[in-house]
């Protein structure tokens, strides 16, 4: 498996985690990313919010975002490890790179389609449906 794959990591922590320990946590959490041959892309400290909904009698939550690359051994490690830890009230890990792959090639087709647009008099019946459609890139647009 030496594809490389695109992965986005979203974990909530326990609010009563302080700053520095949030700090420490997230570390390690890249560490273990790194130790295991992933590659961290992006980083974002989403900071606290408000939960959806009440997890481990807690309302609010520090969010926190990672973008990585790597083979997929690496998030079973991750995700073993987050399993375990106390502090890491949720997690999930979603695989992005073939729906950005999807709508990169959506994006694609619809500037050919505009250029030929263009270029001729009138636009078919097809090209009309095409238009039509629901824009998936503008929902994977990072």
């Amino acid at each position: 498996m030496a594809e490389k794959r695109t992965y986005e990591v979203v974990f909530i922590i326990n609010p009563e985690v302080g700053d520095d320990e949030v700090m420490r946590l997230s570390e390690t959490v890249q560490k273990i990313i790194t130790s295991q041959g992933g590659q961290i892309v992006k980083t974002e400290m989403m900071g606290r919010r408000k939960l959806a909904y009440e997890i481990k009698h807690k309302r609010e939550g520090t969010y926190i975002l990672l973008e990585i690359e790597g083979s997929g051994a690496e998030i079973a490690e991750l995700e073993r490890r987050m399993r375990v830890n106390d502090q890491i009230l949720r997690y999930m890990t979603i695989r992005v790179d073939e729906d950005r792959r999807r709508a990169e090639k959506l994006k694609e087709r619809r500037a050919r389609k505009a250029a030929r647009k263009s270029g001729s008099g009138g636009a078919g019946k097809r090209e009309a449906e095409l238009e039509s459609e629901p824009k998936i890139e503008e929902q994977y647009a990072a």
